[in-house]
């Protein structure tokens, strides 16, 4: 059993990596044509997540997107995302623990979908709303609770509304139901958040979850969190030609053991429209 899900993770790995390398030699980085970032106050680019919580932010038709999520112990995650109409985006993920370093690289065992669909658009009066489904949890895959360490959204809706406040003021709200339920902790899960640009290229971030769904203390060793959710906090930097990075302090609260000063992760975001 282990060594077939080790070469079910091993062909995953290289089908995934065969399209990520196919699409960057076919699209290139178009620097002068890319869109200029998706932070600060010139922003032209929707942000379709804070840190770890969706918006209701989506690419449209001809949009790509390449994300880029580096985490602790030399971790990373790898996005690309499409625009296949103006309404829905497509996306496939994949990434290990300890891919940076000397120890041994641990491939996460199968590859994360998304897709979300823009049921209206803002209005004066009424926020976006996006609806969706996500399979990529945020950082390592622990194989022996079958789950990641924050649990991915699974399916889910998110809100958005946009103010004119000394710059943008966006607020975002919504509900998920993981999948990821092996701990036996099958709870709605409910999150919410803000960004406020400051300038033409930089926004700070908040953002709370909740984590209804990663708090059954009474499965020993299963819930990952303590019940207290995550307070994650970040900055995002548009630096032109599509790109934009981000630096994230995530549960702040110390939601998770072992948790000293905040969790620093680093975030790429490349957004080009074919």
């Amino acid at each position: 059993m282990v060594a077939l899900r080790s070469r079910r993770a091993q062909r995953a790995r290289a089908r995934f990596f065969l399209i990520l390398w196919s699409l960057l030699l076919t699209n290139g980085f178009a620097f002068a044509q890319g869109a200029e970032g998706s932070a600060g106050a010139k922003a032209n680019v929707e942000p379709r997540f804070l840190i770890d919580t969706p918006t209701a932010g989506i690419l449209h038709r001809g949009d790509f997107a390449l994300d880029i999520d580096f985490f602790g112990n030399g971790g990373m995650t790898v996005g690309l995302s499409a625009g296949v109409i103006n309404r829905m985006s497509l996306g496939i993920s994949y990434g290990g623990d300890r891919l940076i370093g000397s120890e041994r690289a641990e491939f996460n065992e199968v590859p994360g979908i998304n897709l979300r669909y823009r049921i209206w658009d803002e209005t004066l009066l009424m926020p976006a709303l996006v609806i969706g489904f996500d399979s990529q949890g945020r950082e390592a895959y622990i194989d022996s609770l079958d789950r990641y360490r924050i649990k991915s959204l699974g399916f889910f809706a998110a809100t958005s509304k946009n103010y004119k406040i000394f710059g943008n003021l966006s607020v975002h709200g919504g509900v998920n139901y993981s999948l990821e339920r092996a701990d036996g902790d099958k709870d709605l899960n409910f999150f919410g958040g803000a960004e406020k640009t400051f300038g033409r290229d930089i926004s700070l971030i908040v953002e709370y979850d909740f984590a209804f769904n990663d708090s059954n203390r009474r499965a020993v060793g299963q819930a990952v969190g303590r019940g207290r959710g995550y307070l994650n906090a970040g900055m995002r930097w548009s630096v032109g030609g599509g790109f934009t990075i981000g630096l994230d302090f995530k549960d702040l609260v110390k939601n998770r053991d072992q948790v000293a000063v905040g969790n620093r992760t680093l975030r790429i975001e490349f957004v080009e429209t074919l």
